[in-house]
């Protein structure tokens, strides 16, 4: 990537960020990027943030964080760290095709989390409602991934008890009936998978154990992580993230749209993107966004396990170690955002 990418790159990202409605700036017509001075780290720096800050009413490293998780998703970057009072210090990615899989399994339920709230303190007020209690749940622990602290108040208050907590008023349209008689699991998803303005159905559609029911699709998904692992110790190899192409793929050979790297894609690109759902999530305070993400991740999973193990004669290869590689990471956010949603994620379903 030469200097004039990066700089699109990030300029790429503030407008995302503006047009999520994440920063209300006018975006840069060009962002100067260049190699960091005495105290930095990666291969480039830029200044971005604190360009930003001032116009966005936010500290500099608020902002810093905030393009962080985007450009940590974007190709051609390996690595954004924030320095000093707001530098964004980009490593840019060598061919390491096993990046995205190292790092996920690296840090597990950690992958995603961050400190674009760190030291922010919520209220979330909700009524006495279940719909309510059960979002507010979710939200308190999403909040908590990206470095906040947030406490549940069920009726109304005048005042939050800590004068410096942002109050968010959670009003979610209600159930329209108890959804006690699904159970646990199904009734949270019942009530978090739509957004709060839709009134959420409660019915047997989400004990169904077939392709039709979201959540089912979610967690069979991840016991199909779980099976792949368990099948792969009885074939003798285990998971390393690489490349998972097959040798004649990797050399330019064969078709001109590799098989298996055109399925991993679509789950590569999904997993990249639950860093921002996180963020999303907890900045605008939906946790359905990430019940909605994890529906993408599940069906692109699905469209990929079927490459992961050796088939008929064919011998386990570095390819299959590295589609093992990406399916548990695939595992692991899928396992991490049940967790958010206070969902159980079964190894055998």
């Amino acid at each position: 990537m030469t200097p004039v990418e990066l700089s699109r790159t990030v300029q790429r990202a503030v407008r995302r960020a503006v047009d999520d409605g994440e920063l209300s700036v006018a975006v840069p017509a060009r962002v100067v990027v260049e190699r960091p001075r005495p105290g930095g780290c990666g291969d480039y720096s830029t200044n971005v943030a604190l360009q930003l800050a001032g116009p966005a009413g936010r500290p500099p490293r608020h902002v810093a964080e905030l393009l962080s998780r985007r450009l940590a998703d974007s190709p051609g970057i390996a690595g954004v760290e924030v320095t000093g009072p707001g530098f964004l210090n980009l490593t840019l990615a060598g061919d390491d095709p096993g990046a995205l899989a190292r790092q996920i399994l690296a840090r597990g339920d950690g992958y995603g989390c961050g400190d674009v709230l760190a030291g922010q303190r919520f209220e979330v007020r909700v009524p006495y409602e279940v719909r309510a209690e059960v979002v507010a749940d979710s939200l308190r622990r999403i909040l908590a991934t990206q470095g906040a602290e947030a406490r549940v108040v069920q009726g109304e208050t005048p005042e939050p008890e800590d004068g410096d907590a942002h109050v968010v008023n959670l009003r979610p349209v209600p159930a329209p009936c108890d959804p006690a008689v699904l159970g646990r699991d199904a009734s949270r998803w019942a009530l978090l998978l739509p957004a709060a303005h839709d009134r959420p159905r409660i019915g047997d559609e989400h004990l169904a154990q077939r392709e039709s029911n979201p959540l089912f699709r979610v967690r069979y998904a991840y016991a199909r992580t779980r099976a792949l692992t368990r099948n792969a110790a009885a074939l003798g190899f285990t998971a390393e993230p690489g490349d998972v192409r097959d040798n004649d793929e990797a050399t330019g050979s064969g078709d001109a749209i590799p098989a298996q790297a055109n399925a991993a894609a679509p789950l590569h690109t999904a997993l990249s993107a639950h860093p921002q759902t996180l963020t999303l999530a907890a900045g605008h305070h939906a946790p359905d966004r990430l019940a909605r993400h994890l529906v993408v991740v599940a069906d692109a999973f699905l469209g990929f396990q079927h490459t992961v193990l050796p088939q008929g004669e064919e011998k386990p290869s570095a390819a299959h170690r590295a589609r093992l590689a990406l399916a548990e990471a695939a595992g692991a956010v899928l396992a991490g955002g049940l967790s958010l949603l206070g969902i159980d994620a079964p190894e055998h379903l």
